[in-house]
């Protein structure tokens, strides 16, 4: 027994040497298939708000370290107002001459509720992100406060609180900002990428984006954003870097985001 025993204590001890390095290589092989699954989703969610973003709001605000935060005003849908009157004379167009309550839209509101615009929903025109044509100043920004279909045929009617809009789209366009997300930052802080959401009245003294909110990854050992900026063109590119460690193993991503910031 002894002998039996003792052979098949070097019959285990053999056998997990050879087993060790392919369970080793297996959970290995886990964790990184993990922390790919994990990179590539938060790249696409971050890509996909981005790319709807109101043009012109991509901002990246200062803090410590830097490029640390990535906000941004959040559109739904879009559209193009009436602008002027019809051959017959009628129709709400839009006025830039003076405080208007209301104005239609040329189409139907969409059926789609993530879509759909609706009461307490703002409405955006011609952000330029300068003074005097910014949103997160409320310069050109009002709130709805009813919609119904238009007199017109395939048109739809937007009432608005009374709003003075200090410019005009040259392709007579609007955007719409859900009434539940006024502003969303990205933030990276203690290995956590957050995305937070706050509301445009945020007093001077309220830290610029706080890492508070929504937990979109864990394990970030480091995360870039860099904003390009715009061109003649109106395009603007956006950098997204970001690291997942875990284990002593590291995954890195670089993503680039093309935004179209045509007001």
């Amino acid at each position: 027994m002894i002998v039996v025993i003792v052979i098949m204590a070097l019959i285990s001890g053999m056998i997990s040497l050879f087993m060790q390095r392919p369970i080793q290589t297996y959970f290995a092989s886990a964790r990184r298939a993990g922390m790919s699954d994990a990179a590539d989703t938060t790249i696409r969610r971050m890509a996909r708000d981005i790319r709807k973003s109101l043009p012109g709001s991509i901002v990246t605000p200062t803090t410590t370290p830097a490029n640390q935060c990535l906000e941004f005003i959040p559109t739904k849908t879009g559209g193009r107002y009436r602008a002027d009157l019809s051959n017959a004379g009628t129709g709400d167009f839009l006025n830039f001459a003076a405080a208007d309550t209301s104005f239609n839209m040329l189409g139907n509101n969409s059926p789609l509720p993530d879509q759909a615009i609706v009461k307490d929903d703002l409405v955006a025109i011609y952000n330029l992100g300068i003074p005097g044509a910014d949103a997160y100043a409320g310069d050109n920004i009002s709130k709805i406060t009813a919609v119904a279909a238009g007199v017109l045929a395939n048109e739809t009617n937007i009432t608005i609180d009374s709003k003075l809009f200090p410019l005009a789209s040259g392709g007579n366009r609007f955007h719409i900002i859900p009434k539940d997300e006024h502003v969303v930052a990205y933030v990276c802080s203690g290995g956590m990428l957050y995305r937070t959401v706050r509301d445009f009245k945020v007093t001077a003294a309220a830290p610029a984006c706080p890492a508070t909110g929504a937990v979109l990854a864990r394990n970030i050992s480091s995360c870039e954003f860099i904003y390009g900026g715009a061109d003649l063109q109106r395009n603007a590119l956006v950098q997204l870097g970001i690291k997942f460690s875990s284990e002593g193993e590291t995954i890195s991503l670089f993503h680039e985001i093309h935004v179209d910031n045509t007001p």
